[in-house]
């Protein structure tokens, strides 16, 4: 359940040129975002997320646990990313206080962290992917973020791919993310130094501060 008068982190995200894409990626896409905030919600301490898909191409999540803000925005990005052919999302980041929620959705949710999202997503530019704001966030949550973007903007699909699974709360080998791959461990070592993500992860550790690890 999700408790209105407290903090959470709402994520606002819509698709970048869905238009072009045409409907049939913009469904494909809409539901890889989905089907990796429902591993989101088994996060220890976490809980539902209500995902919700708003004007078309837009959508709407809670991250109850606002430790996870940082990984589960990485996350979602980076299993999208990774499918080659799909458009891309941007993802605004809403942190502070939920009023009220009502019915198995968001679409009629109020709060200071859903203002924040929304109003965040609105002021991006096309080629951003990530911003962050509202009442709980601090000034160095918006530097880390600002580090974030610059390294995802250099992603490849593959390198996206080997992050989104290096990411997860388990911690995961590299010989274990190989063989989820199917290819060498050598490889993922290339795909995860490419991408930086060896400090994404430390970024996300330091992010969350908390001790235990939910299976991904």
């Amino acid at each position: 359940m999700i408790e209105a008068n407290s903090d959470a982190a709402v994520l606002t995200g819509d698709l970048v040129n869905s238009s072009k894409a045409g409907p049939t990626a913009t469904g494909q896409a809409m539901r890889q975002i989905e089907a990796t905030l429902a591993l989101v919600e088994a996060w220890v301490d976490n809980g539902p997320g209500l995902f919700t898909r708003i004007r078309g191409d837009g959508w709407q999540f809670i991250v109850q646990n606002q430790s996870y803000t940082l990984r589960s925005s990485l996350f979602a990005f980076s299993n999208l990313h990774a499918v080659r052919d799909l458009p891309q999302t941007r993802i605004a980041i809403g942190m502070g206080g939920i009023d009220r929620i009502d019915g198995p959705d968001l679409s009629a949710a109020t709060g200071p962290a859903f203002v924040a999202s929304g109003q965040y997503l609105d002021a991006m530019n096309k080629t951003d992917r990530f911003a962050i704001g509202g009442n709980t966030s601090t000034a160095l949550h918006r530097a880390v973020v600002t580090l974030v973007e610059d390294h995802i903007s250099r992603w490849t699909p593959e390198q996206a791919e080997a992050t989104a699974l290096y990411l997860c709360p388990t911690d995961p080998t590299l010989k274990e993310i190989a063989n989820t791959l199917g290819i060498s461990t050598q490889a993922v070592h290339s795909r995860i130094k490419g991408a930086g993500a060896k400090a994404l992860r430390q970024a996300v550790k330091h992010w969350e501060d908390q001790k235990d690890r939910a299976p991904c």
